[in-house]
């Protein structure tokens, strides 16, 4: 797992990323060691206005949208969870 988040730590971007998985610990671990603004588990490019957006490293700095949207010196990490529902 290690060099999986080295590996996509390995850029000089850091926008967005999604991670494919049915081990939520291994998600998690990988969601909280990705450097990147807004991180999807089992999905992708999921927005809604309440979410904050925004990179890390050379994909800019500050985010738009939500309340994060008007504090511009903070990194925020959107991690988005698909579980199945077994109800």
């Amino acid at each position: 797992m290690e060099e999986v988040v080295d590996r996509a730590n390995n850029t000089c971007y850091g926008l967005a990323a999604a991670v494919f998985t049915k081990d939520l610990d291994k998600a998690m671990y990988v969601s909280s060691n990705i450097r990147a603004g807004s991180i999807w588990v089992n999905c992708y490019d999921v927005l809604k206005p309440q979410t904050p957006f925004g990179g890390f490293k050379m994909s800019g700095i500050g985010r738009e949208l939500g309340e994060y949207g008007l504090q511009q010196y903070s990194e925020v990490k959107t991690v988005v969870i698909k579980l199945p529902s077994k109800f």
